[in-house]
């Protein structure tokens, strides 16, 4: 299902702790109802391939979201904001959580919402949204892709993120795709396979791809690691994921 017109704008929610932060915003026009997608940025910042894909989602049918995780580093070029986040060891978990909470509940206050929402994120963004969906019930469906740091070694954990979140697999609520390449190093294929075995051994309701001639960003188009074959076969797999997870 794709629609022609659609409505797109930047607005203002309370993220994490009452704090402001920006959101982008598009969906369909028209009345609805729209199954919702929350979209959780990747660590070279809020940018122009979350917007498109923001966009993306609309013209699928789907009213879209992406909050700016990096809003409390300042305003000005995405990659200058992220270089500061980066610099400043990133952001935490729980304030990431908080403001992916917040694009879900104003997602859900819509007149033109149809009851559901999923969440989708890549590299830091996938292992955000996978964070997030087991620390909430406010979502119907998880789409992670190639999420760093899933699985976490002693050393790289922190006062910022302090628990890897593998750890808290037990408490994933809803469905979910994850989509990996095989040459990727973070994460690595152990890695995946850490993180399948943790899924089966809570009995959750999964389905892992992995694509041989792909690493990391295998999806950004604008990007040297971009691979046509697996990224086209990728995006429809996350289109029917969403279709049978938040119309059906």
């Amino acid at each position: 299902m794709a629609y022609g017109g659609m409505t797109a704008e930047t607005i203002s929610i309370n993220g994490h702790n009452g704090d402001k932060i920006s959101a982008y915003v598009a969906r369909p026009q028209g009345a609805g109802p729209f199954p919702g997608i929350v979209l959780v940025h990747h660590n070279p910042g809020w940018d122009e391939w979350y917007y498109e894909a923001t966009r993306r989602f609309a013209h699928h049918g789907y009213a879209a979201i992406s909050h700016n995780l990096f809003q409390r580093a300042g305003e000005g070029r995405s990659d200058d904001v992220a270089a500061k986040v980066r610099a400043e060891g990133g952001i935490p978990d729980a304030q990431a959580i908080g403001d992916t909470e917040a694009a879900a509940k104003w997602l859900r206050a819509q007149p033109w919402l149809n009851g559901k929402v999923g969440a989708i994120g890549s590299c830091s963004g996938g292992r955000l949204a996978f964070l997030y969906a087991c620390h909430t019930k406010s979502i119907d469906a998880l789409v992670e892709l190639w999420g760093g740091r899933v699985v976490m070694k002693k050393e790289e954990m922190n006062a910022k993120m302090p628990t890897a979140p593998i750890e808290f697999t037990k408490n994933l609520s809803c469905p979910m795709l994850g989509l990996f390449g095989n040459e990727d190093a973070a994460p690595n294929p152990e890695q995946v396979n850490q993180h399948e075995a943790e899924l089966k051994k809570h009995g959750k309701n999964y389905e892992f791809h992995r694509y041989d001639g792909a690493a990391h960003g295998f999806f950004y188009y604008d990007r040297p690691m971009y691979r046509v074959e697996q990224a086209l076969d990728g995006w429809k797999k996350v289109w029917a994921f969403f279709e049978k997870n938040l119309r059906k």
